[in-house]
């Protein structure tokens, strides 16, 4: 039986393996721009409201992606232990290609299992907790950890205590 934490690096791997079937390929939507509309699946607050890098994610079965307002509350969805939905893909912000921490872009979208994640930086994101800097070019990933400390890993490389365990908000960002 494949646990749900396995069920999306099973999704991604029969997506970019190049199966035959058709249905997989198609299966697999594009990122969509980000709008005013877009409220976050966990906090229901306006997206565009917060700063930092965001994600994305599309479900089996669901012509819209979940909005998330910070890349920390998508991946804590991907490897919480209740998450039994098929995730088809999830993409985040290109911190490489955002204008900036608090304009992350709208339309900068890159896969998640082809990123490269800043894990354990400074950086705070939308909603006050830890957040990871995504990235798709490893060496501006390196760059952001050599400023603001942390880690360079891949998603298959974060952990879920990393994303799940409970953070001490404090007042203030270091942004």
């Amino acid at each position: 039986m494949i646990s749900p934490k396995n069920g999306f690096a099973l999704a991604v791997a029969l997506v970019l393996s190049g199966c035959s079937s058709e249905a997989v390929v198609q299966s697999t939507p594009d990122p969509i721009a980000l709008t005013e509309e877009a409220a976050g699946h966990y906090c229901q607050m306006v997206i565009l409201e917060h700063q930092g890098p965001k994600a994305q994610m599309y479900l089996a079965g669901m012509p819209q992606p979940l909005w998330f307002s910070q890349v920390r509350d998508g991946l804590a969805y991907i490897k919480s232990p209740e998450q039994s939905a098929e995730i088809l893909v999830m993409y985040v912000n290109d911190m490489g290609e955002a204008k900036s921490w608090s304009e992350p872009g709208e339309m900068n979208w890159i896969r998640a299992d082809e990123a490269y994640y800043v894990v354990g930086s400074d950086a705070t994101g939308g909603m006050g907790a830890p957040e990871l800097a995504p990235f798709s070019n490893k060496d501006k990933a390196i760059e952001f950890a050599n400023l603001r400390g942390g880690t360079v890993q891949r998603l298959s490389e974060i952990s879920a205590e990393a994303v799940l365990a409970p953070v001490d908000n404090q007042e203030g960002s270091n942004q």
